[in-house]
């Protein structure tokens, strides 16, 4: 059965526009983007969907430009808490300028173990999807981890400072600021390579190559991670190197799958679930790797143009509450929903996981454009469907129009 949704004019009308402007044929543009020229010309006359994220991306490629740029403006921050968190976008990204390792450190900075207390509270906040709070905190902290990399504890210092870059890039990814993500994950570079230590830098990898996905560097993203993937399977004896391994599978997996790799896209899967068997459930570096996060990975890798029905049987085989933290949960009760709505008389109860999805983390929710479409295709249908007053106000939570 195949995912259904409503066609959005907007979208259609931006491709049309940026393709023109370049004076290019739609024959040419689709062959950029890897689509036939009849698909993409359904697009651009919005009788065709583009919210499926990896054709949009592929798209957005073929016309030198982001996603976010073709399905819109940034979405607002519609409540106090994500506006605050971007608020802070400056003083964080000021911060990743400030804290080159090629410079040295000025000022004085508090005892190696508070800095260990303070890195672990971030660290919780984010995994709750608070970004504001960890936003709010992160600069300081990133601050004083540089000045302590000269300090009585350097290579400690440099193993928290790549966890803390490491939440950083991943708060500002939330945000919908991919580039300074980029910044972030460059920072978490630089202090694994100081450090010297292989784990660290596959960890480091992994952080990279997610922010090169991010920006819309499907390529880049792949290649850091096969690279560090190659580089990482002399060290996997090492604490936390079968983590790491697997979880730069799944983000190779995921790079594949933009790439319209699908073989090695499932390679990359099946690799990542053998690892998966043989770690357990963790929480290595914040990576959560682990059965249950392969399966939450595929769910959004199949969401994206698969069949719906196999993401709610992979959510069904799945228990979300296997790892305790909102930013990995988000995602299973996200990409359910999505998946729901794409099955003919299920809205009631994609409806139910979407607001679920919100309870568990309302910032990640409210902000997320592909989540902003799944509201659409529910509130169109439901006026010939319960749920309407739920669907509506969360609808109205995400401020869209």
């Amino acid at each position: 059965m195949t995912l259904r949704r409503t066609p959005d004019p907007t979208v259609g009308a931006e491709i049309r526009a940026r393709r023109l402007l370049r004076g290019w044929s739609v024959r040419f543009a689709a062959s950029r983007a890897g689509i036939s020229h009849a698909t993409w010309s359904r697009i651009e006359r919005g009788l065709q969907t583009a919210d499926n994220r990896f054709m949009l991306a592929g798209i957005a490629g073929a016309l030198e430009c982001t996603p976010a740029e073709l399905a819109g403006a940034v979405v607002p921050a519609p409540d106090r808490l994500t506006a605050a968190g971007r608020a802070g976008v400056l003083g964080l990204r000021t911060a990743l300028v400030d804290i080159d390792l090629a410079e040295p450190p000025a000022g004085s900075a508090p005892p190696i173990a508070d800095l260990r207390g303070r890195v672990a509270l971030v660290g919780a906040r984010y995994r709750a999807c608070d970004y504001a709070g960890a936003a709010n905190l992160l600069p300081d902290l990133l601050r004083h981890l540089h000045t302590e990399t000269a300090g009585p504890h350097p290579r400690e210092a440099l193993r928290l400072l790549c966890e803390a870059t490491h939440t950083a890039s991943s708060v500002l990814r939330g945000l919908g600021y991919a580039s300074d993500a980029w910044l972030g994950a460059q920072r978490c570079r630089d202090a694994a390579d100081a450090a010297g230590d292989p784990v660290l830098q596959g960890h480091a990898a992994y952080v990279l190559a997610s922010a090169a996905i991010a920006c819309g560097s499907h390529q880049r993203g792949q290649t850091l991670a096969e690279r560090a993937v190659d580089d990482l399977r002399r060290h996997v004896a090492r604490s936390g190197g079968l983590e790491v391994l697997g979880s730069l599978c799944l983000v190779a997996a995921l790079a594949s799958r933009f790439r319209q790799r699908f073989d090695d896209s499932r390679d990359w899967l099946m690799e990542a679930s053998g690892l998966a068997r043989r770690t357990g459930e963790t929480d290595t570096m914040g990576m959560f790797f682990g059965p249950t996060n392969v399966n939450i990975w595929r769910m959004s890798i199949e969401v994206e143009g698969g069949d719906p029905v196999r993401v709610v049987e992979i959510a069904r085989q799945t228990d979300s509450a296997a790892i305790p933290v909102g930013v990995r949960q988000v995602f299973y009760y996200a990409d359910t929903a999505r998946a729901l709505a794409g099955i003919g008389g299920r809205d009631g109860e994609a409806i139910r996981f979407l607001l679920i999805a919100e309870r568990v983390a309302p910032q990640h929710v409210r902000t997320c454009p592909e989540l902003a479409a799944t509201v659409r295709l529910l509130l169109d249908r439901s006026r010939r469907q319960t749920g309407g007053a739920e669907v509506r106000a969360l609808y109205e939570r995400m401020q869209l129009n």
